[in-house]
């Protein structure tokens, strides 16, 4: 074989590891910041669900308020 063919041989295997290597790194960076980026949907979730929890909670307070409020209103006409 001449020099030539063995040269370009060696250029060739070098240029697909590197283009090998960059797909490799590439697809790692890009799995991590999925996951990156699912653990904060996964906070962001939990903060919504809290939320309508929450939510859900003042409703019955705002209720219980108004009974309570219409009770004492009750006892106080009574005791005019």
């Amino acid at each position: 074989m001449s020099e030539t063919i063995i040269v370009t041989l060696i250029g060739l295997g070098g240029s697909a590891v590197g283009s090998l290597a960059g797909v490799l790194i590439s697809a790692r960076l890009t799995q991590y910041r999925l996951e990156q980026l699912e653990k904060r949907v996964q906070a962001h979730n939990r903060v919504i669900e809290r939320t309508y929890k929450l939510e859900a909670q003042d409703d019955v307070h705002t209720e219980q308020i108004k009974v309570i409020n219409h009770r004492l209103a009750d006892l106080e006409a009574a005791h005019e």
